[in-house]
């Protein structure tokens, strides 16, 4: 494999792994909210939640942009300190956790949604907390669902283009992932390269598609 293969591919599987850790809690926690609570504002929850999922790329990374500039929310001048995020790998991760979470945390409210919440009830009933029932019956029930979401999530954050291209930049070498290398080599007449990491980043989804929908399928089964 050359270099031109390999580091893109170890830059991207780099990335989405760390998406995949960051926006994993939050999501399953989002999952478990939208699926076990009834509150105020849980619609406007839910499609702030999905947004992502209908915005254009390039508008979260433009609006996550902004946030994380000097002057933004999460600017130097709000927080005091800078978080080095930008043009960075780890921005690059920030914007593909951002446009995986729709996926993650939809999943893990299907994954919720199966398990039967009377059986949390009766873990509770006999002397379990509210987090130990949790740890120990709905965790457990929901496991192929949220190892499903998981699953998703990477693959989402994978494959991610239009938000990580303004967040991160193109930097070979640092901040080009297999999406970006693919745009640059079509865009500089390189189609064979072109072509070897589309049919990588094709392979890698199949793999993690036919994981989640087993996952998937194996939870249904079980109930």
């Amino acid at each position: 494999m050359t270099a031109t293969v390999a580091t893109p591919l170890l830059l991207s599987l780099k990335v989405a792994l760390a998406a995949t850790a960051v926006i994993l809690p939050p999501g399953v926690l989002l999952g478990l909210l939208l699926s076990r609570k009834e509150f105020f504002g849980k619609a406007a929850v839910e499609t702030i939640v999905h947004l992502p999922l209908v915005l254009p790329p390039t508008a979260v990374g433009f609006l996550l942009l902004r946030a994380l500039g000097r002057d933004g929310i999460l600017g130097e001048k709000s927080l005091g300190f800078d978080l080095d995020l930008l043009f960075t790998w780890k921005g690059a991760a920030v914007a593909s956790a951002v446009m995986a979470l729709p996926l993650v945390a939809r999943t893990a409210r299907v994954a919720f949604d199966g398990v039967d919440p009377r059986l949390t009830g009766m873990a509770r009933s006999l002397g379990s907390g509210p987090m130990r029932a949790l740890a120990e019956v709905t965790l457990p029930l929901a496991r192929r669902g949220l190892l499903a979401a998981a699953v998703l999530g990477f693959t989402r954050a994978l494959g991610e283009f239009g938000a990580t291209i303004l967040v991160a930049g193109s930097i070979p070498g640092r901040t080009e992932t297999l999406a970006l290398a693919i745009f640059h080599d079509m865009m500089a007449g390189h189609d064979d390269e072109a072509l070897v990491l589309v049919g990588i980043t094709v392979v890698i989804a199949f793999v993690a598609i036919w994981t989640a929908e087993a996952l998937l399928r194996k939870r249904e089964a079980a109930r």
